[in-house]
């Protein structure tokens, strides 16, 4: 039995052993090729390389966002058998804090257990080298010198260029993972976010043989990567700061065209912050800090600040009068200082105490007298208002190129209705001279007065002045877009700038001594919205008695040179009082900027080409 039962075992070994040599014979020597190619292919990695991100200029080659060298610590989780150990092993090489281990749980999160997972930036000269000398022993970590997003004038114009951060899920989810591949950064707001593609440019990738603790022996071979391109903005960097410093605490915007061609020279949004702390993720703190500023720093108010215009909008309201036969420039209006509506008890006040006696038009604008608009906007009728206030983009986005922007409010009937309540004739009176649920934005108060000063031409606001190949140098102009005209005749927009002139240059004008030895003619118009909804005239004897948080928001809109003019521009100051003090002066040092520029005169960039323009905007319901 025993020798049989060994026979039957010497058997199956010896069976075994053939089969085994049969099959060495096949993979060894019929299929050896193939083989051998998949296990070259097991041990070769593809790379992806990171393209360079293209900069962000200015139009005078001022640069607003840089790359800048630095050494990334990353870890591939699926090739670490025991990552706290790694960790603390880290923690003896590098400066590794609280904040880091967050962060670095949280992309793990986010991204798959393959993917390069980055444990902290910015390392040292020092840090670097000690990784790099004991690379070997650390297994699943890669250490990168990268280049990363930088802004060197920190929040300087940065409601135009916005920022870029750290892909996220979401972004995963939504994004070409070949086109993103190894790509750690996306832009969020701004130029970053709307020119992503093209700041982008395209992945390289190299072909890299590994050995069986996934660290790199050689380069195989090598797709090299297509640098971003430059995009130059027609935003003058000092001309930016200088608006900034001019509002200086006060929270507010301030936009500024060329009305020849929508070229958008300035763009601020105060207070502003610094896009710097958001590239590689924002901290907690810093981020609750600007969450919970009171003056909401993130809330770009140049796009979506929504404000009432106060009297800004008596010129557009006196073109609709004359444009629609309700009135004429020479019709007289008596102004005792009040006005009421028949068969009402509620008085609606002027700014000026004891009124202004008979006004006609150019008086009206020039004085900022509200009895005039009062009775204008009962003659109008809210629907007609709203339909010319609609020719000049008021109610509609802009179209300027970046997302976040309002539309603001023009009120009428039909949108009371949706609302299911009623409109009264009040509310009409008051939407007279800017007040009620009417609200615009600085982006559109720079845009209509534009259209003022072009006498009804209309070009879309625009960002971006040209598009630069890095490696070839040559530039793509980004063309001027028109929008639909204002159908108003000529001569009813030189009887209005007529009166926006007085205004700046008569001694009862609101702005008088804004244009004072200015080489060149202005045109301008003051506002002041109420914030709180008190009697007028108690407001003016207490203006400057009251807490900053309750006056008026100062707005103002100008342009210049009249006749020929090159820059509007629009401001609005937060509980800043009169739009005749602080935004008369702002628009005045921006505007000596621009066409004068230490005394000489100014010699612009040559403006884009019109590439034809929009259909008209719908209706507001």
């Amino acid at each position: 039995m025993f020798g049989s039962r060994l026979s039957i075992a010497m058997g199956l070994v010896l069976v075994l052993c053939v089969i085994l040599l049969v099959r060495l014979f096949d993979l060894q020597i019929m299929h050896y090729s193939y083989y051998s190619m998949l296990s070259r292919q097991n041990s070769i990695n593809p790379m992806p390389i990171q393209p360079v991100r293209g900069l962000i200029l200015d139009r005078n080659g001022i640069v607003l966002a840089d790359n800048f060298p630095v050494f990334s610590l990353d870890v591939i989780p699926s090739h670490v058998k025991n990552l706290h150990a790694l960790i603390v092993k880290l923690g003896h090489l590098i400066s590794l804090n609280s904040q880091d281990l967050r962060d670095f749980k949280r992309r793990m999160g986010q991204l798959h257990p393959y993917d390069r997972v980055v444990l902290r930036s910015h390392l040292t000269t020092e840090e670097a080298a000690r990784v790099a000398v004991n690379l070997i022993h650390l297994d699943g970590v890669q250490l990168h010198a990268r280049l990363e997003r930088y802004y060197p004038l920190g929040g300087l114009a940065v409601a135009a260029v916005g920022y870029v951060s750290r892909i996220n899920s979401w972004d995963e989810a939504h994004i070409n993972r070949i086109k993103y591949a190894g790509v750690q950064h996306i832009g969020r707001l701004g130029i970053e976010a709307r020119y992503q593609n093209v700041l982008l440019g395209r992945v390289g990738f190299k072909q890299v043989e590994i050995n069986a603790h996934g660290r790199a022996v050689r380069v195989l071979s090598r797709t090299p990567p297509v640098a971003g391109k430059n995009i130059y903005l027609n935003i003058d960097a000092k001309m930016q700061a200088l608006a900034e410093q001019a509002l200086g605490t006060f929270a507010g915007g301030v936009v500024a065209m060329d009305p020849q061609t929508g070229a958008v020279l300035t763009f601020v949004s105060m207070p502003t912050y610094d896009p710097n702390e958001f590239v590689d993720g924002i901290s907690e703190r810093n981020y609750k800090a600007l969450r919970d500023n009171p003056l909401h720093p993130l809330v770009n108010r140049a796009l979506a600040g929504e404000y009432d215009p106060g009297s800004t909008i008596k010129p557009y309201y006196a073109i609709a009068g004359l444009a629609s036969g309700k009135i004429s420039a020479k019709h007289r209006a008596w102004c005792p200082g009040w006005f009421r509506l028949p068969g009402s008890r509620h008085v609606f006040h002027c700014w000026k105490r004891g009124g202004m006696g008979l006004v006609d038009m150019h008086d009206a604008i020039e004085q900022s007298c509200d009895v005039y608009f009062y009775k204008l906007a009962v003659k109008l009728g809210i629907n007609t208002m709203t339909r010319y206030l609609g020719y000049f983009g008021f109610g509609h986005k802009t179209g300027i190129g970046i997302s976040g922007e309002l539309p603001g409010l023009v009120p009428n009937e039909a949108w009371r209705r949706a609302h299911h309540l009623h409109w009264y004739p009040g509310e009409t009176v008051v939407a007279g001279i800017g007040q009620g649920p009417l609200l615009i934005t600085p982006v559109q108060l720079a845009d209509a007065v534009s259209a003022i000063s072009m006498y009804g031409k209309r070009f879309v606001p625009n960002l971006v002045y040209a598009i630069e190949n890095p490696v070839t140098k040559t530039m793509h102009y980004v063309h001027a877009t028109l929008d639909p005209p204002v159908p108003v005749p000529k001569r009813d927009f030189k009887t209005v700038i007529k009166g926006m002139e007085a205004v700046v240059y008569n001694p009862q004008g609101t702005a008088f001594g804004m244009g004072a030895k200015a080489p060149y003619k202005i045109a301008g118009k003051t506002g002041t919205a109420q914030v709180m909804r008190q009697n007028t005239l108690q407001r003016a004897e207490r203006e400057r008695d009251l807490p900053l948080q309750d006056r008026d928001d100062a707005v103002f809109e100008a342009f210049a040179p009249v006749g020929d003019p090159t820059i509007a521009v629009a401001v609005v100051e937060e509980h800043g009082g009169h739009g005749g003090e602080i935004g008369a002066a702002i628009a005045r040092k921006l505007m000596d900027y621009y066409l004068l520029k230490d005394g000489r005169p100014r010699v612009p960039l040559p403006p884009p080409k019109t590439a034809g323009g929009h259909p008209p905007p719908p209706e507001r319901g």
